[in-house]
């Protein structure tokens, strides 16, 4: 077989530039409608028209009558379907010499995203039509036109894959303290834009508007209300990864330190669009003048983005019921006991957490009755227990506990006469109660707060079934002065899977889960706090896994305990045993 390109063996020499940026991607446009085109041809082609990249959706308009076109609003809402809509025919043979014809558009559901462009798993069957009918063009002739649809558009899975990629956007924690160093904390607010159609552009459009409503309670943003693009602006960096971000007039008279924290927003929402992120953002006012300008270096220190500081060490339990630890980075030091009482062996654990500055850590007793905080410094003593669980069950009691941002302390006691969620302020305060979400049925089995401090993951026993469930974490001044913590908005991200078993934050917006679908076998998963599925790889497959944790730094490896003891998954390599007897890995939150 002949190839269908050759090598040329004349002709001149050029320099290539290093820095020249990469071909853009191929963009695919949908074809307009044929000269007498019959119904069926006209609806398949509007279909098609909706998965094509054109920018405002023109050819799709080419298949709808002009008052149609009109009412049609794209952007209202995306809902994708397990497969592509089918189509089917509603028409009798008086509707078809009068020109009437209707087509039934059915399927079933996987999700829905919204005109905030935010992602929420869906179920059950769509079903839904359109109309068409002879229209008049200006010739006098006629032709088969969609006179009325139903509002947003409406694609199948793999169609909805490959438009649409998932970006976070970033805002500010409005109801937790700032870092230690008096750094903002960042939140992650993932949307769903379309991938050939200047995501940049439409990612700072809708960072502009503020935060989808399920995070807005607990999150602010220092764009002042009413800020927006100028008319026409299109957002593109230079050759030096340099970004100018024209606003409107509604910004004009920020000051310095606002606007830092506006470019910090930018910088982070736009860092993974393009290969090699942004690495500065200038912010003009409305007269074209500079209002600031931030570089991606600068912007670290102003903002807390993920985990305060990187994880220097992975902890476990070790064949002695102590706490121990390993480098996070990778070494194959052999584990030691942590320094304090905890690493003495002298309270035996079942599962530990450890504060993320890696000071302190809380252990839960081997019978899951009691739970102990105590320094990680050598020579500290452990004190009485700060929590105490009435079950008498050992398979009932206290969860693994898990530290927010703020040092507070969270875990579930499981006693099924009075299971309930507790935080510990500071980790040393006395236990309040966390007000749940009025309708939670079931008991809550694990608990992992994000590094932002406002989000956080319960698994959920109910009957036999296990669920994964995403809460807001809200603060209020109660009386006296004590604060009141609730949860709200309880909703489900891996719905799939009938029994969830371990889980950990593994990113801003992705956890690892260890589950496995009705009558399926177990598997491990990325899922993101939205329900969807992130783009990428599953981890490696691994046998008997009954613990997992991961760290929002995703260039940490997964560590988990299974069925070969506690094993390790670097970044592009297998599963390594890093010791045979051990359980409850963690890492520091």
């Amino acid at each position: 077989m002949t190839g269908c390109a050759s090598m040329p063996d004349n002709g001149g020499l050029r320099d290539v530039e290093s820095s020249q940026r990469p071909e853009a991607q191929v963009r695919v446009f949908a074809m307009p409608p044929r000269e007498n085109a019959q119904p069926e041809e006209i609806v398949q082609g509007f279909l098609e028209a909706l998965t094509s990249d054109d920018q405002g959706f023109e050819t799709a308009r080419k298949y709808l009558t002009e008052e149609a076109s009109a009412k049609w609003r794209p952007n209202q809402s995306t809902t994708v379907l397990a497969d592509g809509p089918n189509t089917v025919a509603e028409h009798s043979n008086s509707r078809e010499a009068t020109g009437d014809y209707a087509y039934a558009l059915t399927g079933a559901r996987v999700a829905r995203v919204d005109s905030q462009f935010a992602y929420e798993p869906a179920a059950g069957r769509y079903d839904e039509s359109v109309h068409l009918t002879e229209s008049r063009k200006k010739d006098g002739t006629k032709q088969w036109r969609i006179d009325a649809l139903p509002q947003g558009l409406v694609m199948g899975l793999s169609d909805f894959q490959r438009n649409y990629e998932s970006v976070n956007k970033y805002y500010f924690a409005s109801n937790a303290e700032d870092g230690p160093d008096g750094q903002l904390g960042a939140v992650a607010d993932p949307v769903y834009v379309r991938e050939q159609v200047d995501p940049m552009t439409q990612m700072v459009t809708s960072l502009l508007k503020g935060p989808t409503s399920w995070l807005k309670p607990v999150v602010r943003s220092s764009f002042p209300t009413g800020t927006a693009l100028k008319k026409n602006a299109e957002l593109a960096p230079d050759e030096q990864n340099r970004l100018t971000v024209p606003l409107n007039a509604k910004a004009d008279r920020v000051g310095q330190s606002v606007c830092t924290e506006m470019a910090a927003q930018i910088l982070f929402t736009l860092q993974d669009l393009t290969p090699t992120g942004i690495d500065e953002v200038e912010i003009q006012r409305s007269d074209g003048t500079q209002s600031c300008v931030l570089t991606d270096k600068r912007a670290e220190i102003y903002v807390a983005h993920g985990p305060a500081k990187r994880a220097e060490y992975e902890y476990f339990i070790d064949g002695e019921k102590r706490l121990v630890r390993i480098p996070a980075a990778g070494s194959e030091q052999d584990p030691e006991p942590v320094p304090g009482a905890l690493g003495k062996g002298d309270k035996a654990l079942r599962s530990a957490a450890v504060s993320r500055d890696e000071d302190t850590a809380a252990g839960v007793s081997l019978d899951g009755r009691s739970l102990f905080v105590g320094s990680l410094a050598s020579g500290g003593s452990l004190g009485e227990a700060v929590v105490r669980s009435k079950a008498t069950s050992e398979d009932d009691g206290l969860s693994t506990p898990s530290w927010d941002a703020s040092g507070g302390l969270w875990v579930a006691d499981r006693d099924p006469k009075d299971s309930r969620l507790l935080l510990l302020a500071k980790g040393a305060e006395e236990p309040t109660a966390v007000k749940t979400p009025v309708g939670l049925e079931g008991r809550i089995e694990a608990v992992r707060v994000a590094a932002d401090g406002v989000r956080i993951a319960l698994i959920v026993r109910e009957g036999d079934s296990t669920t994964l469930l995403i809460g807001r974490i809200e603060r209020q001044d109660g009386p006296g002065g004590r604060e009141t913590v609730a949860i709200h908005e309880l909703r489900s991200v891996a719905p799939r899977l009938e029994e969830v078993t371990a889980m950990s934050w593994a990113g801003d917006s992705r956890l690892v889960v260890v589950g496995r679908e009705a009558g399926g076998v177990q598997q491990i998963r990325y899922v993101q706090v939205d329900g969807s599925t992130p783009v990428g790889s599953a981890p490696s497959a691994l046998t008997g896994v009954k613990e997992i944790a991961a760290s929002e730094d995703e260039r940490l490896p997964l560590v988990a305990h299974s069925e070969d003891g506690i094993v390790r998954l670097s970044s592009g390599e297998q599963w390594q045993t890093v010791v045979k007897t051990g359980m409850a890995p963690v890492y520091p939150g």
